[in-house]
């Protein structure tokens, strides 16, 4: 039994890992299809066209004050993962917009369209497999799991589609741009990530039921 739970930590350890990557790799993708931002981006730009300041300062301010509602709350979501995504998703994001500009400088629409179905994909498939993972998760994803896991107020799907809402319609109202990707990610995203928990990543580490 004890080799069964190692075995089991270090499969954790490794999809935490595979999925954080996979998300800043996600990013970038979208970042290149240039075709609309993910909700919480939409967000926390909105939140600092109010005060005419940068993303990056309101992406470090939004996400510490999330983080620490989150240690009160459920501190459970904040471990290993919530790490790895602080310090590798950005540089992730930029080696795989790197790679992109190189082999798409200039892509047409079709092009653009295929990197980011792909992104929002991606996206969906790597945040499941952190998520299930157990060993944290960033603030914004935390309050969904938290509104579904820990208050019972809707399933998962419904939460990640509500908090998205807020964020679009936060984005909207500070004349942040809105594009076909803010809108699929914002109504998509929780049922596609409930699905590969169900159907690829819980099997993965659980075993198949």
């Amino acid at each position: 039994m004890e080799e069964k739970e190692k075995a089991q930590k270090w499969k954790r350890i490794g999809m935490s890992f595979f999925g954080v990557i996979v998300t800043g790799f996600c990013v970038g993708a979208l970042q290149k299809a240039d075709l609309g931002a993910d909700p919480f981006t939409c967000f926390v730009t909105g939140i600092g066209n109010i005060f005419h300041s940068t993303y990056s300062t309101f992406y470090l301010i939004v996400t510490g004050g999330l983080l620490v509602g989150v240690f009160f709350l459920e501190k459970h979501y904040i471990g290993i993962a919530t790490l790895i995504n602080l310090f590798l998703t950005g540089a992730a994001a930029d080696l795989m917009r790197g790679l992109l500009d190189r082999l798409f400088p200039q892509p047409g629409m079709a092009v653009r369209v295929g990197i980011m179905l792909v992104g929002i994909l991606g996206t969906c498939f790597s945040a499941s497999i952190y998520f299930t993972a157990d060993l944290g998760v960033s603030a914004y994803d935390a309050v969904s799991l938290i509104a579904a896991n820990k208050y019972k107020l809707m399933a998962f799907r419904l939460c990640r589609i509500a908090t998205d809402l807020v964020c679009v319609l936060t984005g909207l109202l500070f004349h942040v741009t809105i594009g076909v990707g803010t809108i699929i990610t914002a109504l998509f995203m929780g049922p596609v990530i409930q699905w590969f928990n169900t159907h690829v990543s819980e099997p993965f580490l659980y075993g198949r039921r």
